[in-house]
């Protein structure tokens, strides 16, 4: 790795060397990449996270994996590319969302398994929400849907469920994070309990229009306030880390959600910027400027970032099976040996032939948010094979995207009466990797499909976040110095044609509905 300058940032702030190390905990690996300050990835750590499934329905993580996995990384990264804790500049964190700890104060030590965003365990007390007619309040102060699959009921559930813990809670003795807030106690060895409003807006307690904690909220949900972590910017300081862990303590300068990191990465910095990640599942997000736009079609209304204090939101809208898909051909009907053959496998298929398939293996999320729902394969002949099945399994990731980017089109209108119109989409995951779906997907949106340089977007997001407060990167605007585009992908399917093959898709969707 060549060397790097030591410099003064551009705010006057000292910042040594200019690295800037990202830390990528996920739901299923945890990674560590080393930049260097043009935001060039330099080296790489990777460890994989076991998951834990104790009952159907539960999902968790070991917490002491979490921390353990992290300093692996933070250290293997720096041991390969060359770096010690006088040469990087700032730490930046980003994590899979939504996902509950709750630990003592005194110890560090969780009362509990992290609870992960996937489990549905807090069904019953979503549904005892709704019952309630809290659903609408949480909408219009949080931006999300009672649905377990965010933090509050998952905390919810461990105070009604753990005895003694709500009595504990009371007295000040837990606390409460994501992820992020958990691994930033213990990299501080304890000194910061905070989180930063990306990953608070996940948790159904943030009012995203103050950027506060709801206490109205807080005391229909029984959520003792002593609890909770304090919110934060994204790129700021959130401490340093203990100087036993990595050789030296080092600044911790950013945090964010997962997704949000990525859609910083991919620079949609612009209100209409819109970006889509494609891993096992698949999440969306369109900046929707400084002014948050409640949907009509069941999207969640999200912050986007927040940076000097200033809140940039977005629509989401959340795709339960993308990736998992094409696992399913591998490891489910083995039809195909590898991911990358599902690509060329569908190249071969009948075009024409018909096949939809609705991959609702775990329910369909937006815009439908149908728990219940299950996959189907419609219109098979004699004639259908594997190849048709494969296609069909690619197409339903594009098609399902299309949803989304409709129902975003639907819900903001722009300056002067405008629709978000010609969107260019910049798209990340694992899946990009097959020019095919890249070019289906395009076809089926009708725009461009842009897939960046640097294929680590969610870690190259945290890297720009501790890069920003560094004084190292410019914060978002149009000078989006760290994104480039590898290739483009222009639709080439006439619109009458996708239309017609859009509509195929909804049918099948509202046969798996029921409708």
């Amino acid at each position: 790795m060549p060397p790097m300058l030591r410099r003064e940032s551009n705010g006057g702030k000292r910042v040594g060397m200019d690295a800037l190390l990202a830390l990528d905990q996920g739901t299923t690996s945890t990674r560590a990449i080393l930049f260097d300050a043009a935001l060039n990835p330099r080296a790489t750590h990777q460890v994989e996270l076991p998951q834990h499934f104790p009952a159907p329905g539960r999902v968790e993580h070991a917490p002491e994996d979490l921390v353990a996995h992290s300093i692996a990384c933070l250290r293997g990264a720096m041991e390969r590319g060359g770096a010690g804790a006088a040469d990087v500049a700032g730490i930046g964190i980003t994590n899979q969302r939504e996902t509950t700890l709750l630990w003592d104060r005194a110890t560090g030590r969780a009362v509990h398994r992290a609870i992960v965003w996937q489990d549905r365990r807090s069904a019953a007390i979503c549904d005892r929400l709704r019952a309630g007619g809290l659903e609408d309040l949480l909408t219009e102060r949080t931006g999300l849907l009672a649905d377990p699959y965010f933090s509050a009921t998952k905390l919810v559930w461990l105070l009604e469920n753990l005895p003694g813990l709500r009595a504990r809670a009371e007295r000040g003795e837990l606390a409460f994070g994501t992820v992020d807030s958990f691994l930033l106690w213990h990299l501080t060895g304890g000194r910061v309990h905070a989180t930063d409003a990306t990953n608070a807006a996940r948790t159904m307690l943030l009012n995203i229009r103050t950027g506060e904690w709801d206490e109205e909220i807080l005391r229909a949900l029984d959520i003792p306030r002593a609890l909770l972590p304090e919110v934060r910017d994204c790129a700021g300081a959130f401490g340093t880390t203990d100087p036993a862990l990595l050789g030296a303590a080092i600044p911790i300068r950013g945090v964010a959600g997962d997704q949000q990191a990525a859609t910083l990465g991919q620079a949609c910095f612009r209100p209409g910027m819109a970006k889509s990640t494609y891993g096992t599942g698949c999440f969306m997000l369109l900046n929707t400027g400084e002014t948050p736009v409640r949907s009509t079609h069941r999207l969640l209304t999200t912050i986007a970032w927040q940076i000097g204090g200033v809140r940039t939101y977005a629509l989401e809208g959340a795709i339960f099976v993308a990736g998992a898909a094409v696992q399913w051909l591998r490891d489910g009907l083995g039809i195909i040996h590898s991911a990358a053959e599902a690509g060329e496998l569908a190249a071969r298929a009948d075009p024409d032939s018909g096949v939809v398939m609705v991959p609702a293996f775990t329910g369909l999320g937006a815009p439908h948010w149908d728990a219940g729902a299950r996959g189907a394969i419609l219109g098979l002949t004699r004639g259908s094979g594997a190849a048709e099945i494969a296609r069909a399994a690619l197409e339903s990731v594009a098609w399902q995207t299309r949803d989304l980017l409709d129902a975003m089109r639907a819900d903001w209108p722009t300056q002067d009466g405008k629709t978000m119109g010609d969107t260019v989409l910049r798209v990340d995951g694992g899946m990009t990797a097959s020019d095919w779906t890249m070019r289906f997907l395009a076809d089926a949106l009708g725009c461009p499909v842009d897939v960046p340089a640097v294929a680590e977007t969610t870690a190259l997001g945290a890297a720009y976040l501790a890069g920003v407060e560094a004084g190292l990167c410019p914060p978002p605007g149009d000078n989006a110095t760290h994104w480039r585009r590898r290739v483009r992908f222009e639709p080439d399917m006439p619109a009458e044609g996708a239309a017609r093959r859009h509509a195929a898709w909804k049918r099948a969707v509202g046969q798996v509905l029921g409708r």
